[in-house]
């Protein structure tokens, strides 16, 4: 099986659904995990896709994950919200956390929850753009496995901790603003481990807190922080929205999710939801945020540069080229899928797409 082998999106979304539902979860949230898989994989970031499924169902299968759980709300204010994933898969609580927001953000403008007892939940922008779809713009963030040490530290503390915002527009696609405080996203140095790959000089430090390029040493380290001790100032931001505010694990108290097989995650989330047209009709919004693109486009160019791109545009046209071509799958991946349909019985019938 090649690394460049594709599979249409379709035909990988109904084998996730099926595989998920076979682990024990019901066919409508069975298919919210899928999708968010699937579009993790259109737009590029695989490291927050299918390849996920497998740990995903090794954790149901060890009851650390229980993929029927039914969301709890803890506390509630007229538009804010206390959520308990109760172990439950991350997406699919997290979904129906934003679906729970929306009418409030509606009636009130804003409307914000924190989640806690939840596990990984994958592409952040993910739910961000589902609420650009609706006119919405949401601010969300989420804590993770420890995996970054504090500035100055070379012990792994804070998670890789991203936050990310989708803002609707008229171009056919939101402008996605979706980043780790990493440097990179600790997804990247799992798949160059998984490939045998070494990484490049400067993403991580070895455990001894030594710079490396070994993928394995780095898993075993820590993940550098961006820009020094801002970006390391913005984790603990992050993690004080998520994890505190949200009565979720801290720091490194969250459980790893390919190491620690024998206890839960208690990974916690913080969605912000704004309504558009509480501050202006969404058609205004559109049109500013094209002219505030086009000024941007505009901007002189720095040698070797041919276009200046947007955040969420170059993420556009991987996904309109995969959905045309089939999203790409490694061989390791296709090998778990194969591998879990055995174990449940389930025809692998998954097929790569002619590239002719």
């Amino acid at each position: 099986m090649s690394v460049t082998d594709r599979f249409a999106p379709d035909d990988v979304r109904r084998l996730v659904t099926d595989l998920t539902a076979a682990a024990g979860a019901s066919r409508d949230d069975a298919a919210i995990l899928a999708d968010a898989l699937v579009d993790a994989d259109l737009h590029g970031t695989s490291t927050h896709g299918v390849s996920r499924l497998a740990i995903y169902v090794r954790r149901i299968q060890r009851g650390l994950v229980d993929p029927r759980a039914e969301l709890g709300i803890e506390k509630r204010r007229p538009a804010v919200l206390a959520v308990d994933a109760a172990g439950g898969l991350g997406q699919v609580q997290a979904v129906k956390t934003l679906e729970l927001l929306v009418p409030l953000a509606r009636e009130f403008g804003t409307a914000s929850a924190t989640i806690r007892r939840s596990q990984h939940f994958g592409s952040l922008s993910y739910y961000c753009n589902r609420a650009a779809a609706r006119d919405m713009v949401l601010l969300a963030m989420t804590n993770c496995e420890p995996a970054m040490s504090p500035a100055g530290a070379c012990e792994a503390f804070f998670g890789t901790n991203p936050v990310a915002a989708s803002f609707p527009s008229g171009r056919g696609f939101p402008v996605r603003i979706d980043l780790a405080t990493s440097l990179v996203a600790r997804g990247n140095i799992i798949a160059a481990h998984k490939a045998g790959r070494p990484i490049p000089e400067g993403w991580a430090l070895d455990p001894e807190g030594e710079p490396t390029t070994d993928a394995a040493a780095a898993l075993a380290g820590t993940v550098l922080a961006m820009a020094g001790h801002k970006g390391a100032a913005l984790a603990m931001m992050v993690e004080l929205f998520s994890g505190v505010l949200s009565g979720a694990a801290v720091g490194n108290e969250i459980g790893s999710m390919y190491k620690h097989l024998d206890r839960p995650q208690d990974v916690g989330h913080f969605f912000c939801l704004m309504d558009v047209a509480a501050l202006m009709e969404p058609d205004q919004l559109r049109r500013r945020v094209d002219r505030m693109i086009d000024r941007v486009k505009a901007c002189r160019r720095r040698p070797g540069v041919d276009e200046i791109l947007i955040p969420g545009e170059l993420e556009h046209r991987k996904a309109e080229e995969n959905r045309r071509r089939g999203i790409p799958i490694g061989p390791e991946t296709v090998e778990e899928l194969r591998t879990l349909c055995g174990e449940y019985g389930i025809g692998f019938e998954l097929k790569p797409v002619s590239q002719e």
